[in-house]
């Protein structure tokens, strides 16, 4: 056993679970790091993390399936004989017009966004009840606005949200239980310097938030140790825009 606080961060082989899982790692946590099928970043992600003196484990799974939801937590739990923090950064978003949603589409976005990630913090409970701990989950502010064309993505955010008050209510006082809902973080790699140009406009701070809003608000949620049941905006405002 590790007398080193364990961090789990699903999709944590690039961009923002990378982000998290690095800040993590300078923050004292040994990191199992959860990826799908993006092996070759895990590795790459895998060697910055122990270069900033973090142990790490890899581990691989699928997270629509309930049973390899289950293998990949009970993994990151026996690496270090514990598990003291889960991060269910693991999504998808893409547009999806309300006329042409298809079934696959609906089911993609629900397994992956939420039926993932309740099934990933029950297990993750269960590992995490002797000794306490902590869950942070990913909604969006999409949750105070409706945004046309991703009406399947917006529902899988809000059941985030609940999922985090109802959790955050059964598994205290031992584990805390938070959310955050980000706004424009991190576009898109082929997005236009008009589609960067018109996000920014939308918050009220007139700016794209960068990986680090995400991260400083995660080490927050991780440490504050009187927060639980919360679902914490990081979005320059856009929800008031």
């Amino acid at each position: 056993m590790t007398a080193k606080k364990v961090a789990m961060v699903t999709g944590g082989a690039r961009r923002l679970g990378k982000a998290i899982a690095l800040a993590l790692a300078e923050h004292g946590f040994n990191i199992a790091l959860h990826y799908h099928h993006s092996v070759d970043e895990a590795q790459r992600t895998a060697d910055e993390l122990r270069q900033r003196g973090a142990e790490v484990v890899l581990v691989q799974g699928d997270l629509s399936v309930v049973r390899e939801v289950e293998r990949v937590v009970d993994e990151a739990a026996a690496a270090w004989g514990r598990l003291d923090v889960l991060i269910n950064s693991a999504a998808i978003f893409f547009r999806t017009p309300l006329g042409e949603v298809q079934e696959e589409q609906w089911d993609a976005l629900l397994t992956t966004n939420l039926k993932g990630p309740f099934f990933c913090a029950r297990r993750a409970a269960r590992a995490m009840r002797p000794t306490g701990g902590v869950i942070v989950n990913f909604a969006d502010t999409g949750l105070d606005m409706a945004w046309k064309d991703y009406t399947p993505y917006l529902i899988s955010k809000a059941g985030i949200a609940q999922m985090t008050y109802g959790m955050a209510k059964e598994l205290a006082p031992a584990i805390r239980v938070n959310a955050i809902a980000p706004g424009v973080v991190l576009m898109q790699e082929d997005a236009t310097e008009e589609q960067i140009q018109r996000a920014a406009n939308s918050t009220l701070l007139r700016r794209i938030g960068g990986a680090e809003s995400i991260v400083d608000a995660v080490l927050y949620l991780v440490h504050a140790e009187y927060v639980t049941g919360v679902v914490l905006p990081v979005d320059g405002g856009q929800r008031w825009k």
